[in-house]
Order: structure tokens, then sequence, then C-alpha cells
């Protein structure tokens, strides 16, 4: 693969990371059926120890001999994930109406797009 390939992977990846810090900050756990009645501090706790293994896999396969595999799914992942966003612009609890989210939360799509479409068509 491509190094230019593989830095927009890693720069979207990136960008994906700064969503789950901001995702914290405006208590994302709300949008979730399970976690939404929870207390808050209980809700952050789980919500945030959550990531601790989904991180951990990720990585570790990037690092393994399933990376392309994992560069297709990761990138379904944010072109589905920056799609619910926008189908909850107008969810009462959603927070990431503003200007700093949204320019994480849609490029990711927009990247993880482009992204997939150089990997299948090299």
């Amino acid at each position: 693969m491509p190094d230019l390939l593989l830095l927009l992977f890693l720069f979207n990846l990136s960008l994906f990371l700064l969503h789950e810090m901001d995702a914290i900050r405006r208590s994302e756990w709300k949008l979730f059926f399970v976690l939404q009645d929870m207390d808050d501090a209980k809700a952050y706790k789980v919500f945030t120890l959550i990531h601790l293994p989904l991180y951990t896999i990720i990585l570790a396969l990037l690092f393994s001999q399933y990376q392309t595999i994992t560069f297709w799914v990761i990138d379904i992942f944010l072109m589905i994930h920056s799609i619910l966003h926008l189908f909850y612009e107008k969810h009462s609890r959603n927070e990431f109406k503003n200007t700093f989210s949204r320019l994480i939360i849609y490029p990711m799509g927009i990247l993880a797009a482009i992204h997939l479409l150089l990997i299948a068509n090299p």
C-alpha cells in the first residue's frame, strides 16, 4: 500500500480518536439506549472503558495480516457513523450541533469513502 493511502487512513483514524474525546465531553452515552438512563458518572466510566478494548483491537489488527480487511471495516464503520450523526442532528440529547464537532464527524465519512475507493481501485 502506498504511504499516502496509509497516511490518509491514519489521519482519519486520528479524527475518530478526536471525535471520541469530544464525545466524552459532550456526553455521547446519552444517545445510546443501554447507557442513556444510567447515572452520568457511571455511564461516563462505562463509555470510556469500552474504548480501551476497542482501540486495542483496532491497533492490533492494523499491525496484523488482516490490515486490509481492517481498513475496509473501519472505513465502512466511519461512513455509517457519519450518516448516523446526520440522522441524529435533531435528537434532543445530541450535543454535537456545533462547528467544531461537525468538522470532525463529517470529514471522517468523506475521507473513509475516498480511502475505500482508492484501496478498492489500486
